[in-house]
């Protein structure tokens, strides 16, 4: 999977199965994973919320599904 900013958080849970991902979200304070904001917000949108650097985490979430 390649992730992008425009990507939507639910999108990439579903591609997971093994859930690696789900400890790089929690680690940038994204602790709501479940709720229905991430069933239609974009990786741009839920860092904006967070104060996360959009760039940094898209390539933190590609390296890792690079290496599965």
């Amino acid at each position: 999977m390649t992730v992008t900013k425009d990507t939507i958080i639910a999108e990439i849970l579903n591609n997971d199965p093994a859930q690696g991902c789900v400890p790089i979200f929690l680690a940038t304070g994204m602790h709501c994973l479940g709720c229905m904001a991430a069933h239609g917000e974009t990786v741009e949108q839920a860092c904006a919320v967070h104060g996360v650097d959009a760039d940094a985490l898209v390539a933190q979430l590609n390296d890792y599904f690079a290496h599965q």
